[in-house]
């Protein structure tokens, strides 16, 4: 690679790692395990500024002398640092109380997850914990700012958190997720003994009273000035048509205008109303599509009755998808995909399932997270879906197969751009059907009710941000247009609440994966490959949408 260029893309990659250690670790680089996100004005200061100069020198290499894949490093390197900065000029940090992405929530949920390979990481993990206290004395900071500069978050999120706050203060002291870690293999009786010793000192004397003060904070000078919730959006922020714009190029890497992306939204779940009958018609004997809902979202003999059925249909999915894959990729993973449940804490308010991709140097495989928490309100026929899209072949085979091409730079492997990684997931669940792997007709349902979510998300997150639509207004929208069950709703437009834009990235990118693929079957007509096809758009790394199109335009040309 181009010397000046691939030393860039290396600082780049530490500059992300030194200020998200614990990513870091979770991807398997153990150079920052004794060190804590930093959420000081301070930090983010610093890092406005190291990524704007990232930005301005990749600008200054001339793209002419590079060759096609450094063409692409150049471009993914231009987004993703300056997406980052302008995310970082929004100041979320001053108005960040949220269920989801807060970062108590962060610590309770990837915590469980670090994995120490040595004695030496085991000990930087005690040294994480005692800096438990100092972090979220500067999260509580930053809150204060946004007090006192009118930035405050909407009071929905901050009961949620404050209740989850209370969870985690009256769990057991042993239950601590930093007490959920487990040693390293090179480590004696004695030394674990010791060690595990160490950990619940700093778990006493350091990490809950931190929770404590932090909870009193919010408790006391966040909750009385916080949003009402017809004030969900950011736009009743003073700067909050400059912050969605942000998040809207952030999220989509396009340059769209809400408008255009509401109108795609309701013209999509209009579209969809011909498929709901046909399989209604087939599966619950009507076709009425207001009763469709109904069936879908009330009828019991539609739900789980316990964790371990939910567990149990997930399993089958992911053994299912994992022997039919062959026959539509010509490159797969090396690296398994595991279930998992969503821990117990913040299970409550955390979405249906989540997939954590695996640690870069072996020591954890791709995990999908499924929520088992309330069973009975879980929907056997999403559940087929869910997996296509969270396992496989959705997210593990992209981003599992993005670690494993060693030939690109780590940032490229790693990258945020979050159009293409949940736009291929969404991909996914339609692709799905194409390889026969709904198992009936009421799981194909699955297929339309979550393509309903993903259209209601275009229509109420741009609602919300940019129209100044409730939280009631959002969930009664989603409530009369798409199946999803009550509680789901609920949790759904929290979450678009709390992070903007995010929710625009699935259904934006999976429409512009969909487009390219039409367009290089034009293009090649009876020569098209559909595994050639899916291997162009997996083996580049998560890249911008334009990228993108580029790409698969150069090989459907080749």
């Amino acid at each position: 690679m181009n010397p000046e260029l691939a030393a860039l893309a290396d600082r780049y990659w530490d500059l992300l790692m030194e200020a998200g250690p614990t990513s870091a670790t979770l991807l398997g680089d153990h150079r920052f395990d004794d060190r804590l996100e930093d959420p000081s004005r301070e930090e983010e200061d610093r890092l406005i500024a190291a990524l704007d100069a990232v930005v301005a020198q990749a600008e200054a290499i001339d793209p002419g002398s590079l060759d096609a894949d450094e063409v692409v490093t150049r471009e993914a390197l231009r987004f993703e640092a300056g997406s980052q900065a302008e995310h970082f000029r929004s100041r979320y940090a001053e108005f960040l109380v949220d269920p989801m992405i807060g970062p108590h929530i962060e610590l309770l949920t990837y915590v469980p997850q670090l994995t120490p390979v040595t004695s030496g990481h085991a000990a930087a993990f005690v040294a994480k914990a005692s800096k438990v206290g100092a972090a979220f004395d500067a999260a509580v900071d930053r809150l204060r700012e946004g007090v006192a500069g009118g930035r405050t978050p909407p009071r929905a999120a901050v009961e949620k958190v404050l209740g989850q706050l209370d969870a985690y203060l009256a769990s057991p002291v042993e239950k601590d997720p930093f007490l959920s870690i487990q040693p390293a293999a090179d480590m004696s009786p004695d030394d674990v003994a010791t060690w595990r010793a160490d950990m619940q000192r700093q778990v006493e004397d350091v990490v809950r009273p931190a929770f404590a003060r932090y909870r009193a904070a919010i408790a006391g000078e966040v909750l009385p000035v916080a949003r009402p919730q017809e004030k969900s959006g950011i736009c009743w922020l003073a700067d909050g048509e400059e912050v969605y714009r942000r998040a809207v190029r952030r999220y989509t890497s396009l340059d769209l205008d809400p408008g255009e992306v509401h109108q795609i939204g309701l013209d999509g779940i209009a579209a969809l109303e011909d498929e709901y009958c046909d399989l209604g018609g087939r599966v619950l004997g009507t076709t009425d599509l207001a009763e469709i809902y109904r069936r879908l979202r009330e009828d019991p003999a539609l739900r789980f009755e316990n964790a371990a059925q939910v567990k149990a249909q997930a399993e089958a999915s992911l053994a299912r998808a994992d022997a039919a894959t062959p026959e539509w990729f010509g490159v797969l993973p090396r690296t398994p995909c595991i279930l998992a449940e969503v821990p117990e804490v913040g299970a409550e308010d955390a979405p249906l399932a989540f997939y954590l991709p695996p640690a870069a140097d072996g020591s954890r495989p791709g995990m999908f997270f499924v929520n088992t928490t309330q069973p009975t309100t879980r929907t056997r026929y999403e559940s087929e879906a869910l997996a296509f899209h969270e396992g496989v072949p959705g997210h593990h085979f992209q981003l599992a197969l993005a670690q494993e091409m060693e030939s690109l730079p780590a940032f490229r492997r790693h990258a945020l751009a979050t159009a293409y990684v949940e736009g291929w997931a969404l991909y996914c669940e339609r692709l799905a059907d194409e390889m026969g792997l709904y198992s009936g007709d009421l799981e194909r349902m699955g297929m339309l009710s979550f393509d309903s979510w993903r259209y209601g998300r275009l229509v109420v997150d741009t609602g919300i941000h940019a129209l100044g639509w409730s939280r009631q207004q959002a969930i009664d929208y989603l409530a009369a247009n798409s199946p999803q069950a009550p509680n789901n709703i609920q949790n759904e437009v929290d979450r678009y609440i709390g992070w903007p834009g995010q929710a625009l990235a699935y259904k934006i990118g999976q429409i512009e994966i969909l487009r390219l693929r039409a367009e290089a079957r034009r293009m090649l007509g009876p020569a098209f490959d559909i595994k050639g096809f899916h291997d162009t758009v997996l083996t580049c790394g998560p890249v911008p949408l334009g990228v993108l199109g580029d790409l698969v335009r150069k090989w459907a040309a080749g």
